[in-house]
């Protein structure tokens, strides 16, 4: 009775009320004093240990298992969703295609229906890098939010297995003003990463911060994302370039060269409890709203991670 009491008086709270507890919990996690912005550079980059493979052919989608959520993507994040997952039942052609765009292929991902598109090599010890830019279409429920896409990582389980439209994955968050950013998809996923305490951010208030506050991350937790170090995404319309390097249960994100977030400590957690190393998976684009462009997608092995370096420290 007392949990329901206190479900009911959370549920009750004003907006006002709401927003303020996220802070103090975020407080809370990273200590109260902002941090200052910390401007970050990458060095040792690791020499590839054999050859470079390309994961899209620049011809057709062999390799790729599409899969799609629900038919109004308003429901995905609800307990009861009330509806079935599309899956693979109808042509997903018109969700994931092969087009030309700048005088080149690319893989195209509308975004109206949520859902995934997963490559079937399951890797590990790699440097993904991949090119991508934003489409001009945005569909509801996110047309007036920033653009959201995702590249996920060490992908595993069945599709549709989180809020039936994506794999249990680590997240590489592909979004306007957080590209980079951190995201455990999947309720038995884990991270650890370092963090600062920034107001200026939409809940968890969190900020990826060399020497920061050690965090725990875990889904639907106030540490369920951790905000990239800074924005270093260009403007809609223009191509970036991100590097994932993952080294076993590590991993670095970078933005345009720029480094933005490591994490470490990669687990799932088994039915026992236990914590269990992730090491290994599949990537994972999502369709989540917004119609995006990928390209030159390669990856090669590597048996060492670079360092982020704070500049001037």
């Amino acid at each position: 009775m007392a949990m329901k009491r206190a479900l009911l008086a959370l549920l009750l709270m004003p907006a006002t009320a709401l927003a303020q507890d996220s802070v103090e919990r975020a407080r809370a996690v990273a200590g109260p004093a902002p941090a200052t912005a910390q401007r970050l550079t990458i060095a040792d980059l690791p020499k590839p240990t054999g050859k470079r493979t390309a994961l899209f052919d620049g011809r057709s989608l062999t390799g790729w298992q599409a899969w799609l959520g629900y038919p109004d993507p308003a429901v995905t994040y609800k307990a009861d969703p009330g509806a079935t997952p599309i899956g693979t039942s109808r042509d997903t052609g018109g969700d994931f295609a092969v087009r030309q765009v700048d005088g080149a292929p690319a893989i195209w991902v509308k975004g109206e229906t949520w859902g995934s598109l997963v490559h079937h090599a399951d890797l590990r010890d790699y440097h993904l890098r991949l090119q991508y830019k934003w489409g001009t279409k945005t569909w509801a429920p996110r047309e007036k939010l920033p653009r959201n896409n995702g590249l996920l990582y060490h992908s595993h389980g069945v599709p549709g297995e989180v809020f039936g439209t994506w794999r249990p994955s680590v997240e590489f968050e592909i979004m306007k003003g957080s590209t980079g950013m951190i995201v455990m998809v999947g309720p038995k996923v884990r991270a650890r990463t370092t963090v600062a305490f920034d107001p200026s951010l939409i809940a968890p208030h969190l900020r990826f911060r060399v020497g920061g506050q050690p965090v725990d991350m875990i889904n639907r937790t106030p540490t369920w994302n951790v905000e990239g170090a800074s924005d270093a995404e260009r403007p809609a319309g223009e191509w970036n370039t991100l590097d994932l390097y993952v080294l076993g249960d590590r991993a670095i994100h970078l933005v345009n060269g720029v480094p933005v977030a490591e994490l470490g400590g990669l687990a799932t957690i088994a039915p026992d409890g236990s914590r269990q190393p992730l090491t290994h998976g599949h990537v994972q684009f999502q369709s989540e709203g917004a119609e995006t462009w990928f390209r030159n997608i390669t990856v090669e092995p590597i048996r060492a991670l670079p360092r982020i370096v704070v500049a001037g420290g």
